[in-house]
């Protein structure tokens, strides 16, 4: 049985406050970038987007990132993992880089994440924005910006289900099968 942890409109104002509280960190948008990590993070990536040119009305630089061949866990995936196809319309060198994800939780994929991105240059910073922090870091990573900190078990999964992709938006706990 699923547990709600999340609604639309709870996903929304988590959002706007990340939107929000990166402009602040960052003293306005000046060489600040959104990088998304496929699947759902560039999803929700676009999102802040969005809020942060309600905010400050400017379009911040958007682009997305596919981690798969940077996983350490690539050959536990299978033999032919899906590659996707990254995105980066901008330079990354010298660039605040806000990367975002859905769920964070080993700190495993944010590590691949940030080996993907420094192979396309050198960002002055590189902060992390997640909708939702489960715990359980085996990796020394924390995220600078949080939507919501939910204490899980490691018996339990989080389900981030966006409108783009699933048709709703919320954020599910379900025991693992």
């Amino acid at each position: 049985m699923a547990k709600l942890l999340l609604t639309e409109d709870e996903i929304r104002r988590a959002l706007t406050r990340i939107a929000h509280e990166v402009v602040e960190r960052n003293a306005g948008t000046a060489d600040v970038a959104l990088i998304g990590i496929k699947n759902r993070g560039d999803i929700l990536a676009g999102r802040v987007r969005e809020s942060v040119a309600d905010i400050e009305n400017i379009q911040l630089p958007l682009g997305s990132l596919d981690i798969t061949l940077y996983r350490d866990d690539l050959t536990r995936i299978g033999y032919a993992p899906e590659v996707r196809r990254t995105e980066l319309p901008f330079s990354v060198d010298d660039r605040v880089i806000v990367l975002v994800d859905d769920v964070l939780f080993t700190g495993r994929t944010i590590r691949a994440a940030m080996d993907a991105l420094v192979d396309f240059g050198r960002p002055r910073a590189i902060q992390l924005a997640v909708l939702v922090d489960r715990g359980h870091r085996e990796l020394p990573i924390r995220a600078d910006y949080v939507g919501k900190n939910i204490p899980t078990a490691l018996t339990e999964s989080v389900h981030v289900l966006l409108t783009e992709v699933d048709g709703l938006d919320e954020v599910r706990l379900e025991e693992k099968h």
